[in-house]
């Protein structure tokens, strides 16, 4: 049975993103569910799922039904789910089931965090047995999958440099990103390097923020105050191995969760014309674009060169400017931007009349993959 068109994205906010000192992760989270809830058109009675990716700064039980108390809501369903930076999507896709089994009718999938500002985060130290040999955290298992592809492939550091410039240029079109100055290659060359090959500009930012969107049945859709963005196609898949299993390190789950998300919609990568895809670290969108199909393996590189998916570009990608550049939060505020994109709301960076729009949402050291396709 396809879920395809079955269902509709109605509302979709951000918060403000950056350093944003006395906000709490949970402030931030109602915050973003009740700007949704306000572009929806719909009260807070309305709403009979909240659903929620844990914020990473300091896991906490029962998150969701903390959030549901503060929106003032005891929801038929309150949960939270970890996926990482899979989450988001897969937080869609759980409210579309649950829509689509008569459970509820309206869910609010929401996500804040305040790891500038706040708590240093889960990756603060090193977890594991790994850690005794230097690898904690995101970027070294990320480095070991950019220096895995380079030598697979011949990928180069400034082939990875065009995958930041790009996102930087949309977010300088972007009155609320995090970072909006100029970037260029040399800029990229000569910022640090957090872990070789990876300089400081090929990792995502580290923001607070939040951003929601609200889903509910096409059905329910039209009663209200804006056009309905449908969901066409939506799809997982998770490695789910730790890195050193793996038996290869340059093919994520974006290829068989894309498969799923392209077949169900009927659609393929030729027909899309907007893509908000997790950019963690510059490596991700590349490998992403390549087991979605729009280019060969290995090609990825080449693919991103001369402004390919900035401004002006053949594939516009990450238009508000992604984790790279917009927010460094976990990939709500993707779906929050590609819903901006297809309703014409994009201000500055509007791509011009886009009707189908990708998302993908990424975590661990690509442990996981969800993709998500939308369509006005």
């Amino acid at each position: 049975m396809s879920l395809k068109d079955k269902h509709a994205i109605v509302g979709a906010a951000t918060t403000r993103f950056g350093k944003v000192p006395g906000v709490s992760a949970l402030a931030f989270t109602v915050e973003a569910a009740q700007l949704a809830l306000a572009d929806a058109g719909l009260a807070k009675d309305s709403v009979d799922a909240v659903l929620c990716k844990y914020p990473p700064s300091g896991f906490q039980g029962l998150w969701a039904h903390k959030v549901s108390e503060a929106l003032g809501i005891q929801p038929k369903i309150a949960a939270t789910i970890d996926q990482a930076g899979a989450t988001n999507i897969g937080l869609v896709q759980y409210a579309m089931m649950a829509i689509e089994a008569g459970l509820i009718e309206t869910a609010v999938c929401c996500y804040g965090d305040n790891p500038l500002s706040g708590p240093p985060g889960t990756y603060s130290k090193p977890r594991g047995p790994e850690g005794a040999y230097g690898m904690f955290g995101a970027p070294s298992g990320y480095a070991m999958i950019a220096q895995r592809h380079m030598e697979e492939f011949g990928t180069t550091s400034e082939q990875l440099g065009h995958v930041a410039v790009s996102t930087r240029a949309w977010a300088s079109k972007n009155p609320n990103a995090h970072k909006r100055d100029p970037m260029t290659i040399a800029d990229h060359q000569a910022s640090r390097y957090v872990a070789e090959p990876l300089h400081l500009l090929d990792c995502c930012l580290v923001s607070d923020g939040g951003a929601a969107v609200v889903v509910t049945s096409v059905e329910r859709a039209k009663d209200l105050n804006k056009p309905p963005v449908y969901i066409m196609g939506i799809g997982q898949h998770h490695i789910a191995w730790d890195l050193p299993q793996r038996p290869t390190l340059t093919t994520s789950g974006a290829k068989i969760s894309g498969e799923m998300a392209f077949n169900m919609a009927g659609v393929g990568p030729q027909d899309v014309d907007v893509c908000e895809l997790y950019d963690c670290f510059t490596v991700v969108p590349m490998i992403t674009l390549e087991d979605y199909g729009f280019c060969e393996k290995g090609e990825g590189g080449a693919f991103v060169e001369n402004g390919t998916t900035g401004p002006g570009g053949s594939i516009p990608m990450n238009t508000s400017g992604g984790l790279l550049s917009e927010s460094g939060m976990a990939g709500m505020q993707l779906i929050v931007e590609a819903v901006r994109q297809l309703r014409g709301e994009g201000g500055e960076r509007q791509v011009d009349d886009p009707e189908i729009a990708l998302v993908s949402g990424q975590g661990g050291i690509m442990h996981s993959h969800a993709t998500m396709i939308l369509r006005n």
